[in-house]
C-alpha cells in the first residue's frame, strides 16, 4: 500500500514538472523578476560593453568603465580605443545637470560642462547619459513587454542557458510587431539574464529590419560595490577632470 502511494506521488510530481517546462516562464512574472532584482541594488560597477548604430553606420564596440550609484550617479572612464581616455560624470540635480567631460589625450587637458541632450554630447550616440545603466534598460523591457502582452502581440522565446562573461544566463527573445506605428521600442531584442542575479547582463536591438541598432553588455558586474559620494566627485585624485 505505502509503495503504491509513494510510485503514485513519484508520478504526480514528475507531471508537475513536465506541466512547468511545457508552461514555460510567463513575461510579465519575467519583468516583474528583472524589476525586483534592480530595486534591491544601491551601487553597482562594471565594464560597460557599447556599440550603437548611429546615421545607418554601426560603430565600433566602446569598452568603459562603469560606477552607478542611486538615485541617479554615474562615470564612465574610456579603457580602450575608440575614445580611450575619456571620462564622463553625471549627478542627477548636480552641476545644473550637466555633464562633465574631457576626451583622452592632449584633449583630456580641457574639461567642459555638456547638455546630456545636446549636439556634442549626443554626438555618435543613440542615448543621452541619462539613459545610461541597467535601470533605463529594465523600464524599457518592462514598457515594451507589458504593451506588447495587453495588445496580444508579443512573441516571449525562450532560448534556455548560455555562458555570457563567464556568467550562466538564461536567453530569452523578444520579438514585437515591426510595424512603426505600433510604437515599440524594437522590432526584436535578444537578452541574456544572469541566473543568479536576475540581473540582464546583455542585450541585443534590431529594428524593423532586423539590424542591429544596439548592443549592451555588463561585464564583472558587481552589485554590492559599496560606492561612496567621492565616486562622483570631480576632485577624485584617480579622475583627471
Amino acid at each position: 500500500m505505502k509503495k503504491s502511494v509513494l510510485s503514485a506521488l513519484i508520478v504526480i510530481a514528475a507531471a508537475a514538472v513536465a506541466a512547468g517546462r511545457q508552461a514555460g516562464i510567463a513575461p510579465a512574472l519575467w519583468v516583474a523578476d528583472l524589476e525586483k532584482s534592480y530595486a534591491e541594488i544601491e551601487s553597482y560597477t562594471a565594464i560597460f560593453h557599447k556599440q550603437e548604430r548611429v546615421d545607418g553606420r554601426l560603430g565600433e564596440e566602446e569598452t568603459i568603465s562603469l560606477k552607478f550609484k542611486k538615485p541617479f550617479k554615474v562615470y564612465m572612464k574610456w579603457i580602450k580605443a575608440p575614445h580611450k581616455g575619456r571620462e564622463a560624470l553625471y549627478a542627477e540635480g548636480w552641476n545644473k545637470n550637466q555633464v562633465k567631460v574631457h576626451e583622452g589625450g592632449i584633449l583630456g587637458l580641457v574639461t567642459v560642462n555638456l547638455d546630456p541632450n545636446g549636439r556634442q554630447a549626443m554626438q555618435g550616440n543613440r542615448h543621452p547619459i541619462t539613459d545610461t545603466g541597467l535601470g533605463n534598460l529594465v523600464k524599457v523591457l518592462r514598457d515594451n513587454v507589458n504593451k506588447g502582452l495587453e495588445a496580444g502581440e508579443l512573441e516571449f522565446k525562450e532560448h534556455g542557458e548560455d555562458v555570457v562573461y563567464g556568467r550562466k544566463t538564461q536567453k530569452i527573445e523578444l520579438v514585437l510587431p515591426k510595424a512603426k506605428a505600433k510604437d515599440y521600442y524594437c522590432y526584436r531584442a535578444v537578452i541574456h539574464v544572469d541566473l543568479e542575479t536576475t540581473v540582464p547582463i546583455k542585450v541585443q536591438i534590431f529594428d524593423g529590419n532586423d539590424l542591429l541598432i544596439e548592443n549592451y553588455g555588463f561585464e564583472n558586474l558587481n552589485l554590492k560595490a559599496g560606492l561612496a559620494d567621492a565616486d562622483f566627485d570631480p576632485k577624485n585624485p584617480a579622475y583627471r577632470f
